[in-house]
């Protein structure tokens, strides 16, 4: 899938409360790079970083997929600018994929949250 079909499949899937205007930078085989930004006056929550996770782990994975297991670790606090995500399949074993992501404040350099999930496709 290329970065212009991925972006169309996420503008077209996610409500409009979690794109948080998302930007794909990346999408080579199963490894993929968004950008999401923040709107005027609002702040990255916990909720909010789980749903750009969440969109991370599936962009890998396959839209359609869903969680049926997520663990995550939040290494800092998020600083109030775009949140890069890098996420990847790590493996696939029939209708399930094993996947991470990794969340970034601005720049990829010091990871803020990382996750790993089950998904079933």
């Amino acid at each position: 899938m290329t970065e212009d079909e991925l972006q169309q499949l996420l503008e077209k899937s996610l409500p409009a409360a979690d794109r948080h205007d998302v930007f794909v930078e990346e999408c080579q085989d199963q490894d993929v790079r968004l950008r999401f930004s923040l709107k005027a006056g609002e702040t990255w929550t916990t909720a909010r970083l789980l749903s750009l996770a969440d969109t991370a782990l599936r962009a890998a994975a396959g839209l359609g997929a869903s969680l049926t297991h997520l663990s995550v670790t939040v290494l800092k606090a998020p600083l109030e600018a775009d949140v890069i995500a890098l996420s990847r399949v790590i493996r696939r074993d029939g209708q399930l994929a094993h996947a991470e992501a990794w969340l970034f404040s601005h720049a990829v350099v010091d990871p803020m949250l990382h996750a790993t999930a089950t998904l079933r496709g």
